[in-house]
């Protein structure tokens, strides 16, 4: 996920995703404002350090001064202008695909509206060990500042890969040997009756309306998520949660420690 030199800046808020910034990308970053209480701290000096290893600017401000930068936003007293970076297209999706050596898990949303929403998939996919996240071009909630900073840095570590046409896509990774699972309320069987150790895509829909029939015509089965109190539905962020963990467990792989706080 490569940004051009010429694309705008955005901001980046919070100490989770300002550091992988910093880790992943410092060469992105153009600006790093801490708030002087947060400097003082053990995570202010680890932002400070990596800022001074890639001679970023550092300015230490007041708390005002920080929401003045970033007006209604939760930025923690970490604030960091970079320059963003680029989803995948398809074609560096199936580059990917063709250089695992293990099995492929992919997260596939058909039309996540809300960025809060995509960023919690993001944070969820990558922590649980998948390849990618994908999502329609048109109609979706794309790598927003908002996005970013629910993804906690996941965003700068899992390539999203925005497809033009959902269903080719899904026919495409079905000839390239991909399962695909798609999550509804009234499937015949639940996700844990499901197998899915082998090359995945996990499929779920867009809030409210669900997988559209394209979608859910195009995947290889259907599982639902048992739900056994009185709401209908769960959060697409929680359910993607569950389902790429069930996949992890299956796969009897722990996954490697991971470097996003769960705070």
């Amino acid at each position: 996920m490569v940004a051009g030199r010429d694309d705008p800046l955005e901001t980046a808020l919070g100490p989770h995703a300002v550091e992988a910034l910093l880790r992943r990308r410092p060469d992105a970053v153009r600006r790093l404002v801490l708030a002087e209480a947060v400097a003082r701290g053990e995570r202010g000096r680890r932002l400070l350090a990596l800022a001074g290893t890639a001679g970023i600017p550092v300015e230490l401000a007041s708390r005002r001064r920080l929401d003045e930068l970033a007006p209604g936003q939760r930025h923690q007293g970490v604030l960091a202008w970079h320059r963003p970076s680029r989803p995948w297209d398809e074609g560096r999706l199936w580059t990917l695909l063709e250089g695992l050596e293990a099995p492929p898990l992919l997260l596939v949303l058909d039309g996540v509206q809300d960025p809060r929403n995509l960023g919690a998939c993001l944070r969820s996919a990558e922590a649980a060990g998948a390849h990618a996240v994908v999502v329609p071009r048109d109609r979706a909630a794309g790598l927003t500042p908002s996005a970013r900073k629910a993804a906690a840095g996941a965003a700068e570590l899992l390539p999203l890969v925005q497809v033009t046409n959902l269903a080719r896509c899904l026919r495409a990774l079905q000839e390239r040997g991909l399962w695909l699972v798609g999550l509804e309320a009234d499937a015949p069987q639940t996700l844990y009756e499901t197998d899915l150790r082998g090359p995945l895509a996990l499929v779920l829909g867009g809030e409210g309306r669900g997988l559209r029939r394209l979608t859910r015509e195009r995947c290889d089965l259907l599982a639902a998520l048992p739900l056994r109190g009185a709401v209908s539905s769960l959060n697409v962020s929680v359910a993607a949660g569950i389902a790429l963990y069930e996949a992890l467990r299956q796969r009897g792989g722990r996954g490697a420690p991971g470097t996003i706080s769960q705070a």
